[in-house]
């Protein structure tokens, strides 16, 4: 996913069909996305996926495992400031606060897909932890966590300048309305998801977060739709960063097709091996492990070696019971000796 336009990659229209096509599977065949009491491992591999990639982003250097040792048991290993640890605790603590208002039944309006206050709250719970240990320089005293700048901001490296702070509150409300335009499994959604993204960034409405806010917002926006949130890995700053710079420029099909290559990767890793019992059909993507990759179960597939079947956005399925029959039967072919003779 590091180059947008890559040779040999599906199209950008093919790739928000595969979108479409297997959240409808997700939510008519699978039950949908389990929720934090069905399912906390799944849960908790995104916590800490997110929460690690996503504070990366914005300069973090704790690796994998001191972010997991920090999670999980609440140690601080490592040598890093302090100011790093509450980083990550902060966005983690707003992650779960996201994934339990997203999921959970009677948490929400579905008529007002996300309020103000649950923006503020997210930017209050991502940074307020950080603002204890170190505050930012240039912050007032109403420019706390949750609340709104009252600074102007230096024009972004592509020339973009956020509005002037005291837009920021007529800014953000028009925001909200584009939330609540936002239709799932619209033909433009992944499009529509990104210029709602794009939009909160060039507002910039806090002082400083608006990175992290704005990916858990989006994240909220996500669940709340019925689609896996969508993580960002540190390796691909530079083409999301490019994404959003395109976006500010009008053009917001880069930054979709990324989002939806996003989903596509969490909802493959995480959400469908969870809810998928062992014969219900599933993409390749869904089924590969340590021991044989997407690409070669598809390959199999094509050989006819692997039971599987296409589905109506052109991809192989197959199930886990399938694939565990595929592997049995390759381990046996290799146990055959060159002559022919069986080994056991």
């Amino acid at each position: 996913m590091d180059a947008l336009m890559a040779r040999g990659r599906p199209s950008r229209e093919s790739v928000y069909q595969r979108l479409d096509t297997q959240i409808a599977e997700l939510w008519q065949r699978l039950g949908g996305l389990p929720s934090p009491l069905e399912a906390q491992d799944i849960w908790r591999g995104i916590w800490f996926e997110e929460a690690h990639h996503s504070t990366a982003i914005e300069g973090n250097s704790l690796v994998r495992r001191e972010v997991e040792q920090l999670l999980r048991e609440g140690r601080a290993v490592g040598a890093k400031q302090l100011k790093e640890y509450m980083e990550v605790k902060g966005y983690a603590d707003a992650a779960g606060w996201v994934y339990r208002q997203g999921i959970q039944p009677g948490r929400w309006d579905p008529e007002r897909l996300i309020t103000m206050q649950e923006v503020r709250e997210i930017h209050t719970a991502a940074m307020g932890p950080v603002w204890e240990v170190e505050p930012h320089p240039d912050a007032g005293p109403e420019e706390a966590p949750g609340q709104f700048r009252r600074h102007e901001i230096e024009p972004f490296p592509a020339g973009m300048t956020p509005p002037t702070w005291p837009l920021i509150d007529s800014e953000m409300n028009g925001w909200l309305q584009l939330t609540h335009q936002l239709q799932p499994r619209a033909p433009d959604f992944p499009e529509a998801l990104a210029l709602t993204h794009c939009r909160f960034e060039q507002i910039h409405p806090f002082i400083d977060g608006n990175g992290r806010a704005g990916r858990l917002v989006l994240n909220l926006l996500l669940v709340r739709l019925g689609y896996p949130p969508a993580i960002i890995y540190k390796h691909q700053r530079t083409p999301y960063l490019a994404a959003l710079r395109r976006g500010d420029a009008g053009e917001c099909g880069a930054l979709g097709e990324f989002l939806a290559r996003a989903i596509l990767q969490n909802l493959h890793k995480f959400i469908v091996p969870a809810v998928a019992g062992p014969a219900r059909l599933v993409p390749l993507a869904a089924l590969a492990d340590k021991d044989v990759s997407a690409n070669a179960l598809r390959v199999a597939a094509t050989r006819g070696a692997l039971s599987a079947v296409k589905g109506p956005d052109g991809q192989w399925r197959s199930s886990r019971k399938w694939v565990e029959d595929y592997k049995k039967a390759r381990y046996k072919r290799r146990l055959v000796a060159a002559d022919g003779t069986v080994l056991s």
